[in-house]
């Protein structure tokens, strides 16, 4: 009985480790087949597709602050119809919501453009102009020059485009603010800055950063055309598909356009 025992014990052990070494290679098989599965089932996005995403969450974003507007101005109504806060405090609240269901409004719009197809593109003098140059170049701070460099190389974006873009957009001053509200050294408004993540417009590394993946997605949409990007940069994506991926007729987009092609221009004579 004792012998009988012993071999009973041998043969349950020899069929526990073969399952456990069959489990093994179905577990091993599993963790192999996983990444090739994942990569097979996550499609390509191209750069429309991540404009009309970050256009989207930027849709979110505003409707849950016009919410927020709406709640605090039926409560701003109220205490004013009790005489607790003046007529200026509650005309002020209406502005502030008015002008957040315009940003609504204005992503809408440049959703529903998106959402175009793009009209074919023709073939200008001024296409073509993407291996990265070897100009000598600098903005006069090496921690800039080294960023635009950094970046551009990430992106894959010519440094002298980038160059060439902030000199006309800032004259490369960092806490440059224009009247129209665009900030910081590549000039990005605060739509934009928001798509691509700026937090702090004025942060020399974020703004860089944010408006060299604002070209590269010009660029991509725009199929290389330097000049549309620029135009879109200037006027936005919306305004050069609203004319047919041309450049907008606007005279300050039209010069923005001239003048830094002009600039950029001068690497095909070296």
């Amino acid at each position: 009985m004792e012998d009988f025992r012993r071999l009973d014990l041998r043969n349950l052990s020899g069929h526990f480790l073969k399952a456990a070494r069959l489990l093994g290679f179905v577990v091993f098989g599993l963790l192999l087949a996983a990444p090739v599965s994942a990569q097979q089932s996550t499609p390509p996005k191209d750069a429309k597709s991540e404009l009309k995403a970050s256009l989207g969450d930027l849709l979110t974003l505003y409707q849950n602050e016009v919410q927020r507007l709406e709640k605090h101005q039926q409560q701003s109504k109220e205490l004013y119809e009790d005489g607790l806060i003046s007529r200026l405090e509650f005309e002020k609240g209406e502005k502030e919501l008015a002008a957040a269901r315009a940003k609504v409004e204005s992503v809408n719009k440049e959703i529903a453009l998106a959402n175009q197809p793009a009209p074919a593109l023709l073939a200008t003098p001024d296409a073509g102009f993407a291996a990265p140059s070897n100009l000598a170049w600098t903005t006069g701070s090496n921690r800039i020059d080294g960023l635009i460099r950094q970046y551009g190389t990430q992106y894959g974006v010519d440094p002298y485009l980038i160059y060439c873009l902030m000199s006309q957009e800032s004259s490369f001053i960092a806490g440059a603010t224009s009247l129209k509200g665009a900030q910081g050294l590549m000039q990005l408004m605060p739509d934009t800055a928001a798509r691509y993540g700026v937090t702090n417009p004025y942060d020399i590394a974020q703004n860089i950063k944010g408006g060299t993946r604002y070209l590269k997605d010009l660029l991509l949409m725009f199929n290389g055309r330097v000049d549309l990007a620029l135009a879109g940069y200037n006027a936005g994506e919306g305004a050069v598909m609203k004319y047919g991926n041309t450049i907008p007729p606007y005279d300050e987009t039209r010069n923005y356009v001239r003048l830094i092609l002009k600039r950029y221009g001068r690497k095909l004579a070296s």
